[in-house]
C-alpha cells in the first residue's frame, strides 16, 4: 500500500497539492454521488428524440469515464465530465423536436464543435479568454455558479415550483395533501428538506464526507418511507421508485449495447447555413459553461495563481474538446465539465486522482446502473444547496466599495440563476463590465479581448 501510495504521490503530486489518496478516494466518491443524476437523466432526456434509452445510458457512461480520464491525464485537475445538463435539453427539444434535425444529424453537430473546440484549445483561443475575465468577475461567476446550482437542487427536489401567478413559488404541503399528492410529491419534498439541515448540521459540526453522507442519508431515508408506505412512486408525475430494480436478476447487471448509436452521425446539411448556426450554439454556450465551470470551481479551490489564472488550463479544456468529440460517436450530446465537481474539491479533491476515482465508479456503474439510477434527484439536491452556499463564499473576495468592479460582478451573479445558464451570466458580466468602466474613464484595464469578447456578445443576442 505504501508502495502504491507512493507511486500515486509521485504520479499525481499529492503532497506537493496538500492532499493525499484517502481524502481523493473521499471526494471522488463524493463528485461521482452528486453527479450520477445524469445516468437516469440524461437517458430520459436524449430518447425523446428516438434514441435507444439504454444505449444512451451506456453512451452517457462512456463519454463521461472518457472526458474524466482525459481531465485527470491532460490537467490533473479533480474536475469530472459528463453530458451538459441544459445542452442535452437544446439537443432534443430545440435541435430535434423544433429544428426538425434527426438525432444523427444533431450527433454530426456535436462531433463538429468537438473539433472546433479542439482547434480553439491548441490555439490558446479559449485560453486567452480565461486570462482575459478581470478576477473580479471569476470570483462572481463562483457565487453565481453558486446560486445557479442551489436553484437546480431547489428545483429538483420540487422545493420551488412552477406558479402561474409569481412565476416560482414554495412548494405548498397544504395543497399536497388537499389534493392527495402528498404521499407522491410532499413526502419527497419534506425528505429533501431534512437532508439538507442534516448535511448542513454536519457541515457545522466538520464531519469529514459531510455531503456524501447527506446524500446517502437522504436517499436510505427515501427508501424507508418507500418500504413502510409514506412514499407512493407514481410514474405520471415522475416520481418513481427508489430502491433499486433487480427483477431481471443478473441481466440486470448487463451493460446495454452502444450498437444502436455507435458512430451514427449524418453529415448531409453539413453545409446548410442551419447546421452552422446549430454548430455555434452548441459551441457558444459549451465553451461558456465550461469556462464558468473551471472558474468557478478552481477559485473555490484556491487553484489560481496570483493573477487569476488557472494553471494547466489548456490540459483542462483539451480534456472537454476530446471528450465533446468522442462523446459524439458513442452517441450523446455535448460532454462537458460539471459544476458538480466542487462537491468533490468541497471534500479536500485537488488533483487528477480524484477524476481518476470518478472515472472508476462510472465504470461500475456499467454494471450498476440499477443501483445507481435508483438515486433521486431529490436525494442529490441537499449536496447542491449546500455546495451552492460554500462558492457563494466567494463574493468575499469582491471588492464592493469600487462599484465599476462590483456592479458588473452583481449582474454576473443575479443572471446565472435567473436566466438559468451559467453563459448567460458570463455574458452580461463582460458586456457590463466593458461599457460600465468604458462610460466612466476606466478604459485602461480592459483588455482588447474583453471588448471582442463584449462585441461577440451583443452580436449573439441580435442575431440569435
Amino acid at each position: 500500500m505504501t508502495n502504491n501510495s507512493g507511486f500515486l504521490d509521485r504520479l499525481f503530486h499529492l503532497h506537493e497539492n496538500g492532499t493525499n489518496v484517502k481524502t481523493e478516494l473521499l471526494a471522488g466518491i463524493t463528485t461521482f454521488m452528486t453527479m450520477a443524476y445524469i445516468l437516469a437523466v440524461n437517458p430520459t432526456i436524449m430518447s425523446i428524440t428516438g434514441m435507444d434509452k439504454g444505449a444512451v445510458l451506456t453512451a452517457t457512461v462512456l463519454a463521461s469515464l472518457v472526458g474524466t480520464l482525459c481531465m485527470a491525464v491532460f490537467a490533473n485537475y479533480p474536475f469530472a465530465l459528463a453530458p451538459g445538463m441544459g445542452l442535452n435539453a437544446f439537443f432534443a427539444y430545440t435541435v430535434v423536436l423544433q429544428m426538425g434535425y434527426t438525432w444523427e444529424m444533431a450527433l454530426a453537430a456535436v462531433f463538429v464543435e468537438g473539433v472546433i473546440f479542439i482547434v480553439l484549445s491548441l490555439t490558446n483561443v479559449r485560453e486567452a479568454i480565461f486570462n482575459a475575465i478581470p478576477l473580479t468577475l471569476k470570483k462572481a461567476v463562483s457565487a453565481g455558479i453558486g446560486l445557479f446550482i442551489a436553484l437546480i437542487g431547489l428545483l429538483n427536489a420540487q422545493i420551488i415550483v412552477a406558479n402561474p401567478a409569481t412565476k416560482i413559488s414554495l412548494f405548498s404541503f397544504k395543497h399536497s395533501l388537499v389534493s392527495g399528492s402528498f404521499h407522491t410529491v410532499g413526502i419527497t419534498v419534506l425528505i429533501a428538506m431534512i437532508g439538507i439541515l442534516f448535511t448542513a448540521i454536519l457541515i457545522v459540526r466538520k464531519v469529514r464526507g459531510n455531503i456524501l453522507w447527506g446524500i446517502l442519508f437522504t436517499w436510505i431515508l427515501a427508501v424507508i418511507c418507500e418500504l413502510i408506505g409514506w412514499y407512493v412512486p407514481n410514474p405520471e408525475l415522475h416520481m418513481y421508485s427508489v430502491i433499486p430494480n433487480l427483477s431481471a436478476g443478473i441481466a440486470s447487471f448487463t451493460p446495454v449495447s452502444l450498437t444502436p448509436l455507435l458512430g451514427k452521425l449524418d453529415f448531409t446539411r453539413f453545409f446548410s447555413l442551419d447546421f452552422a448556426v446549430v454548430v455555434f450554439a452548441f459551441l457558444f454556450v459549451d465553451i461558456f459553461d465550461t469556462l464558468g465551470t473551471l472558474i468557478g470551481v478552481s477559485s473555490k479551490a484556491d487553484m489560481l495563481d496570483k493573477d487569476g489564472k488557472l494553471p494547466r488550463i489548456k490540459g483542462a479544456l483539451m480534456s472537454d474538446a476530446v471528450a465533446t468529440s468522442i462523446g459524439a460517436l458513442l452517441g450523446t450530446s455535448t460532454t462537458t465539465t460539471y459544476v458538480e465537481s466542487a462537491t468533490g474539491v468541497s471534500e479536500g479533491g485537488r488533483t487528477g486522482l480524484t477524476a481518476v476515482f470518478v472515472a472508476i465508479f462510472f465504470a461500475l456503474s456499467l454494471f450498476l446502473a440499477p443501483i445507481f439510477m435508483a438515486i433521486p434527484a431529490f436525494a442529490t439536491a441537499p449536496a447542491l444547496v449546500i455546495v451552492g452556499f460554500l462558492m457563494l463564499t466567494s463574493v468575499t473576495g469582491i471588492d464592493f466599495n469600487d462599484f465599476s468592479e462590483s456592479i458588473p460582478a452583481y449582474i454576473t451573479i443575479i443572471s446565472m440563476p435567473f436566466c438559468y445558464s451559467i453563459s448567460e451570466g458570463i455574458s452580461f458580466g463582460i458586456i457590463s463590465y466593458v461599457i460600465i468602466n468604458l462610460a466612466t474613464g476606466h478604459y485602461k484595464k480592459i483588455s482588447p479581448l474583453m471588448y471582442i469578447l463584449a462585441i461577440i456578445f451583443a452580436f449573439k443576442y441580435v442575431v440569435l
